[in-house]
């Protein structure tokens, strides 16, 4: 199969950007999107042009760097799967295929497909640390735990910080993310210490880093590819509330990720 790419290209953040248009060599319908764009590089690079810049790391579903808008749906056209796990069979042969970078303000491009998403890595240092001495693995059983609750927070945990919620907001709003992040420490015993600090810190954090407002259209829990409820805004704004009753300051002491 071949295909035709519009695709962002940008040689940095200062210049502007433009889609150029690409035919694509013969492509196998199993290989990945990530694996067409390997192709369509060293189609390019033959040819002496520049390949395009593009972000990928673990390549399954993991780590959350394939941060790609392909016909305008971030991650492309599945639902609960990264860039990384979209397969060439997902399109026919001779589509035309649109890919652009997440476009959000917080997110400045780099070059090409490429953005700067530290946003995300300064609120959760906004975050602190957990006090708790949690010990090792089988200490973990010493603690009771709420199924119910621990599996909230196996849930929330799942988000790799990808960016796809804050890509498919109206408002580049980046709540879904921030109350994943809250919130599987917040529904632990170990996270309890520092809960309404951390959450409070966390938020305004979100808010100097230029994130727009949550206005619930659900876009973002849509997106997102491991299907993260936006439940867990609902429960981030419950403890941001009683942060705001406590007084609690707007950082925590310390540092590390939260």
């Amino acid at each position: 199969m071949k295909v035709t790419l519009k695709v962002w290209r940008q040689k940095n953040a200062t210049s502007a950007g433009e889609l150029k248009t690409y035919t694509s060599p013969d492509l196998n319908e199993n290989m990945s999107f990530l694996e067409m764009l390997d192709v369509v590089n060293e189609d390019l690079a033959g040819k002496g042009e520049e390949p395009i810049a593009f972000d990928h790391d673990c390549r399954e579903g993991i780590c959350g760097t394939c941060s790609l808008v392909i016909d305008g749906k971030p991650h492309g056209p599945h639902h609960g799967v990264a860039t990384c796990q979209t397969y060439m069979r997902s399109f026919k042969d001779g589509d035309e295929i649109i890919v652009e970078p997440w476009r959000a303000k917080p997110f400045p491009i780099i070059k090409d497909l490429v953005c700067d998403r530290k946003a995300f890595d300064r609120i959760q240092h906004a975050g602190g640390f957990i006090s708790v001495r949690t010990g090792a693995a089988p200490d973990a059983n010493s603690i009771p735990v709420p199924k119910e609750d621990a599996d909230l927070a196996m849930d929330a945990a799942q988000c790799i910080g990808c960016g796809a919620c804050v890509a498919a907001c109206k408002n580049a709003s980046a709540m879904l993310f921030v109350a994943a992040k809250v919130s599987h420490l917040g529904l632990m015993p170990q996270g309890q210490p520092e809960r309404y600090k951390r959450v409070r810190a966390m938020v305004n954090q979100m808010d100097e880093e230029g994130f727009g407002n949550c206005t619930v259209t659900g876009s973002c829990e849509a997106a997102c590819p491991k299907s993260i409820s936006i439940d867990f805004i609902a429960r981030m704004n419950r403890d941001y509330g009683v942060a705001l009753l406590k007084g609690e300051p707007k950082k925590v002491a310390g540092g590390g990720a939260g």
